[in-house]
């Protein structure tokens, strides 16, 4: 069942890789109260809310009722060919 999210304005990609660096650190899940602390309250709650619906479907983040956790871990080859630099 996917959330309809009214859109105010839509995020910058600043603002999305913040979020997912804030996410990536954690050490547990975090609601989404903690990240928007984490983050000094830069970011509003809708556009959060967008953010972590982008990035749940497509499978870097798990939302749950404990809070929102990263999940994300590339293959290794993937990983070997960006850190080289070649184009797939």
């Amino acid at each position: 069942m996917q959330r309809q999210i009214q859109v105010l304005h839509y995020p910058t990609l600043k603002t999305v890789l913040l979020v997912e660096d804030t996410l990536k650190e954690a050490k547990e899940p975090l609601s989404r109260y903690a990240i928007m602390k984490r983050l000094g309250n830069k970011v509003m709650k809708p556009t959060l809310d967008l953010i972590i619906s982008y990035l749940e479907e497509r499978g870097m983040v798990l939302d749950s009722p404990k809070g929102v956790v990263w999940t994300y871990s590339p293959k290794e080859s993937m990983q070997k060919k960006i850190s080289r630099g070649l184009e797939i």
